[in-house]
């Protein structure tokens, strides 16, 4: 998300208004694409995963019975309490304050998990996001990215867009894609083995 006032203020004002704005609870399209992006990964379990623009932490816990450690972090302070309420039961999971991509954790994660949240960058904000994704997966990772396909008034770009980029400059090979009418959902891994093929090893 970008750490101009206006993204500030945009999430700001939906936070206010509902603690679920995206109805990230509630929708059949949100609770199946969680499950479709849980079914993408292509190995059982991770050892240490991050999980930027996180929002109320629906996916993150989800995504915390897969990794040893989870790290989920959002722009927005309501957002973090929210999400932090979600999974207080996981001892594993930490939800922080974070602007991306500028502030970025530190170290390698073997999952990274990139959904619904790269069409509010700038050109700047998402080559930058780029250039971090590719320092800080670690060797044969799993990367994910997940997002809406329809227009969203007011944001620079679509969920083909910051895809587009995502394949043309991820210098990772593409393990899997999904799209349908609404959403795409990618992913990326130095690691080429099909699942069976990493589950015979």
């Amino acid at each position: 998300m970008t750490p101009g006032s206006d993204a500030q203020d945009y999430f700001a004002g939906l936070y206010q208004s509902s603690n679920d704005p995206w109805l990230l609870r509630e929708r059949w399209y949100e609770r199946r694409k969680r499950a479709l992006t849980l079914a993408t990964l292509p190995d059982e379990h991770y050892r240490r995963a991050y999980e930027p623009g996180c929002a109320n932490g629906e996916l993150t816990a989800e995504l915390a019975p897969r990794c040893d450690t989870l790290l989920a972090a959002d722009l927005n302070p309501a957002a973090v309490e929210l999400a932090r309420q979600r999974v207080v039961h996981l001892q594993h999971v930490r939800v922080e304050q974070r602007v991306m991509p500028d502030d970025w954790p530190d170290g390698e994660f073997d999952l990274i998990v990139v959904s619904e949240v790269a069409y509010y960058l700038n050109e700047r904000q998402l080559a930058g996001l780029i250039a971090r994704l590719t320092v800080s997966l670690a060797k044969g990772g799993t990367l994910i990215a997940c997002h809406w396909r329809r227009p969203i008034a007011g944001w620079p770009h679509s969920g083909d867009h910051v895809h587009g980029e995502l394949r043309a400059k991820l210098a990772l090979p593409l393990l899997s894609q999904y799209q349908d009418d609404d959403m795409v959902l990618d992913a990326w891994s130095s690691n080429g083995a099909s699942v069976h093929q990493r589950e015979a090893r």
